[in-house]
């Protein structure tokens, strides 16, 4: 008899709300881009409200390039988390520690974690996007509001 193995992507490796501030709006932003045109508004809108318009434009564009970049070219799909769970999935701890390093001038590390992600043909691509996404993300962390306000931790495990 065969059992249905949930995905080790999916699979808690901690909460949320114990990363940097920083790899924490990331893994935000990946679930909630993800989660519905709502959602992506709303993310729209507190990067326009924490960083400027042209700053925001441009951090947007890159969001949603990585998304589609993991989406079209992963290796495997790239599981997520409920935007209100307080666990964090494997393939979001690899997503955070990506975005992080990227942000930190990791560029060789960054484009490590990248080959896990998706086909290394694109890793590039992707790192040179999330140098952009993160440096965002850093300049975002300065403020306290935000995508951390949008993270309405519920009772619910998952």
């Amino acid at each position: 008899m065969s059992h249905a193995v949930p995905h080790r992507g999916g699979a808690p490796v901690g909460f949320i709300q114990e990363l940097p501030a920083l790899e924490e709006r990331a893994v935000m932003c990946l679930r909630l881009w993800h989660t519905g045109k709502h959602e992506r508004h709303q993310v729209c809108r507190d990067f326009d409200h924490l960083l400027g318009n042209e700053m925001a434009l441009s951090a947007v564009e890159s969001l949603e390039q990585i998304c589609e970049l993991c989406t079209r070219h992963a290796r495997r799909p790239l599981m997520r988390h409920h935007v209100t769970c307080k666990c964090l999935g494997a393939d979001e701890a690899c997503f955070a520690n990506f975005i992080g390093a990227a942000a930190e001038g990791e560029r060789e590390d960054a484009m490590l974690i990248a080959t896990l992600l998706i086909r290394h043909d694109f890793a590039p691509s992707l790192v040179s996007l999330a140098e952009n996404l993160g440096l965002a993300l850093k300049h975002m962390t300065r403020d306290k509001t935000g995508l951390r306000s949008l993270n309405p931790i519920s009772n619910s495990v998952h």
